[in-house]
């Protein structure tokens, strides 16, 4: 699919790393991108991220800046906190997170001390480094206690989590994570909380677009922290945000500046404030409902070439699928796919026997192909591919490979990508 030259400055000054830019978008356009955690942007976006924003330092906050000429900034940062709180019903939003992992080690700073008990959902379980385990400073900081999913149903053992809550006294409950294909009950994890004295923080990254878009239960009411990422099911830049009750507000905003950062990317800030105005559009709505019926319509198609599906399903954009049956490790699996033109990731499922790096699954996800406009119809396609992928993968047949990235980009070529 040629695309126009859309980067003339930089095609000028920098020819080889323009080049690899078109590289990128050629290879975006071509693909059916499945990672669950990426998506499109749209133009809108784009430009607002690249815009003379990016000329500007801004430690503080509106108002209260350690630097002068921020008439326009402080609008601009206002601007993206109105549009937080009213599309997710908050009381305040902090807008200044560089990314969701530095935004959630703010929450540790406002509520805890090192050494402290924090309770997440356990990594190979679905949940996320920055949830108390381990290898994170999370867990090195922190006395991480981690919770897990059932074997027989794949779901949250919520029993297991009020056991382990009112056992261990976290001063952190996370609920959330980046590999949970269910929907989350934050009024039980909030009963829970209350019931062992500690703080709930929800993390949205992944599903902050399906509850902006009403397709998953919001933790508004809640939750006394929520985070998110503004990229993923959003469909903003690359940022992140916290939201909090009002009573939180001045423990959050301290913590990300000047706990964790200095100076804002005002030029983030702006995409983010575009991004939220369309996600408070009815369109988005739609969106966010085809989101999740593509996902059940592709769970559906999979499970009928008998596929593994973890917990049996979806209810919102992320399929995890076990491979153990189709004797395919997930990292080749993943890595044949790819050479199809089916971009996923390998990922663990719960109780993997493999190891991390070369784990038993594939994470899947649908917003990046409804933001392209598939839908329903085109999924039975999309699980005859995964289905063909995989058995090439198990077999060594690149022709097999071959011929499916041709029939990718045939029915992706008719589905132009946004922003590009």
């Amino acid at each position: 699919m040629a695309l126009p030259l859309a980067h003339p400055a930089l095609a000028a000054a920098d020819p080889e790393l323009a080049g690899l830019v078109a590289a990128e978008e050629r290879l975006q356009a071509d693909t059916l991108r499945l990672i669950p955690s990426e998506n499109y942007v749209s133009r809108a976006v784009l430009e607002a991220s690249g815009t003379v924003l990016q000329n500007k330092y801004s430690e503080g906050y509106p108002g209260r800046r350690y630097y002068e000429g921020q008439q326009n900034i402080d609008q601009v940062e206002r601007l993206a906190v109105a549009r937080a709180t009213a599309l997710f019903g908050v009381d305040h939003a902090n807008v200044q997170p560089y990314s969701g992992s530095p935004a959630n080690l703010a929450v540790y700073l406002a509520f805890a001390e090192p050494g402290d008990a924090v309770m997440g959902m356990a990594l190979p379980m679905g949940g996320h480094l920055t949830h108390g385990w381990g290898v994170s400073a999370t867990g090195a900081w922190f006395r991480g206690v981690q919770y897990g999913v059932r074997q027989d149903t794949g779901l949250i053992d919520l029993d297991q989590v009020r056991d382990l809550a009112l056992k261990e006294r976290p001063k952190l409950i996370f609920c959330g994570g980046t590999a949970l294909p269910r929907t989350i009950d934050f009024a039980a994890f909030a009963e829970i909380a209350r019931e062992a004295g500690a703080v709930l923080v929800a993390d949205i990254a992944h599903i902050a677009g399906l509850i902006a878009g009403g397709a998953h239960p919001s933790p508004a009411p809640h939750a006394d922290v929520v985070s998110t990422t503004t990229h993923k099911t959003l469909r903003g830049p690359r940022g992140a945000m916290l939201m909090c009750r009002e009573e939180h507000a001045k423990a959050v905003d301290k913590a990300v500046f000047p706990g964790l950062q200095g100076g804002p990317h005002n030029q983030t800030t702006a995409a983010i404030a575009v991004a939220l105005h369309e996600a408070a559009q009815p369109s988005f709505r739609d969106y966010a409902h085809a989101v999740v019926a593509n996902a059940r319509a592709l769970a559906e198609q999979l499970a009928a070439r008998g596929f593994d599906l973890v917990s049996g399903g979806t209810d919102n954009h992320l399929i995890l699928i076990d491979l153990t049956g189709k004797d395919v490790p997930g990292k080749a699996a993943a890595k044949a796919l790819d050479r199809a033109g089916i971009v996923v990731n390998y990922n663990t499922v719960p109780y993997d026997p493999r190891k991390p790096f070369d784990p038993s699954g594939i994470r899947i996800g649908t917003p990046s192909l409804t933001s392209r406009g598939l839908g329903v119809a085109q999924m039975p396609a999309v699980a005859d591919w995964i289905g063909r992928g995989v058995a090439a993968a198990r077999a060594g047949d690149e022709g097999a490979l071959t011929a499916i990235r041709a029939e990718v980009a045939e029915l992706m070529a008719a589905f132009p990508a946004p922003g590009l």
